[in-house]
């Protein structure tokens, strides 16, 4: 029972397409130009340059912003720099943020053109056994179906589907040991260095990371124009069963929000990796930040409202004040094309 392998045209089609974008209008301003270099691990004022760090210091003291006191969190703007780090940067677990690195490696591995379906993929029978389960979070999708490569990124990144994380790991590396080794290569060159991964969907207390490494990895899977596609979906519907499954991220579509990725666990507590957009000085910037380890030890839901709620705050006092203090800066050392 093959999927269409043409673009979908369910409901939330045009929801994401809209998104899109509005997304690919702001990644082209220059989010492409921190280079090679920053892929190893640099931060966003040391990959643009000395007047890019020097123009993110300046305008990140002027800021008063409202960072949780638990946990830890790190923010930056596309073209400016970092608007700080906050918490001590302990590996701590990241629950269901690590899908981010699945899907960074998948795309990495089997490029999909923008609007393109990608590579055609058969769902196992532990795929499908593993939709039922009461215990974790899942998409359901039928054995023996081909899927498209896109529609089950979707299904893992959308509602979070820890079946179709080992199913495309499975598929790419034959089993989920290679592709956790694929991760953590990846994660080493991208100077993630206070980070483990040791499994693909996040239900392994013992992956860990930092607020900071979870930044860095945010900033070059942006650069891809399929992931932000998906990040910025409402919503998705699996083939074959019917079922419409929405975006565990509850901020999206609100305060210029376009994405990323939540993760929630007793241990992990609440995380949630966001990207807005905003004006600054002429320019939509692009935004991105990284909450962790939010009510760490009480109830998944607990802590998933917890960093939702400190994700909201710190992106309405960025949004609001972010535009005068840049134009306060003395010399304004902003890089309108990087």
């Amino acid at each position: 029972m093959p999927e269409d392998p043409t673009t979908p045209t369910t409901p939330f089609t045009t929801t994401v397409l809209r998104v899109a974008a509005v997304v690919l209008a702001v990644g082209t301003g220059g989010w492409y130009a921190f280079g090679d270099g920053a892929e190893r691990g640099r931060s966003l004022g040391e990959a643009s340059g000395a007047s890019e760090a020097s123009g993110g210091a300046q305008i990140a003291k002027s800021l008063h912003l409202p960072w949780p006191r638990d946990g830890q969190s790190s923010v930056a703007v596309e073209g400016i720099g970092s608007l700080g780090t906050r918490g001590e940067q302990r590996p701590v677990p990241i629950a269901s943020v690590t899908k981010v690195m699945t899907a960074y490696v998948i795309l990495k591995d089997h490029p999909i053109r923008a609007g393109a379906p990608g590579a055609a993929i058969a769902a196992d029978e532990r795929a499908a056994n593993e939709s039922y389960s009461s215990v974790e979070t899942t998409a359901p999708v039928l054995a023996g179906r081909t899927y498209t490569q896109r529609r089950l990124l979707e299904l893992m990144m959308v509602p979070s589907g820890n079946n179709i994380a080992r199913l495309l790991a499975r598929w790419d590396a034959g089993n989920e040991k290679a592709f956790v080794a694929k991760m953590n290569k990846a994660a080493a060159g991208l100077g993630m260095d206070r980070t483990t991964y040791t499994g693909v969907s996040g239900m392994e207390a013992s992956t860990k990371s930092t607020a900071a490494d979870q930044l860095t990895l945010a900033r070059a899977a942006m650069k891809d124009p399929v992931f932000r596609e998906i990040v910025a979906t409402e919503s998705v519907t699996s083939p074959g069963t019917g079922t419409t499954l929405h975006n565990t991220n509850r901020l999206l579509g609100h305060d210029g929000v376009i994405g990323l990725k939540t993760g929630s666990s007793t241990p992990a507590g609440g995380n949630l990796v966001w990207a807005t957009t905003q004006k600054v000085s002429g320019t939509s910037r692009l935004i991105l930040g990284v909450v962790l380890h939010q009510r760490a030890g009480t109830t998944p839901a607990e802590g998933s409202a917890a960093a939702h709620e400190a994700s909201r705050a710190l992106i309405t006092a960025i949004r609001a004040d972010l535009p005068a203090a840049a134009e306060r800066t003395p010399g304004r050392a902003l890089s309108a094309g990087t």
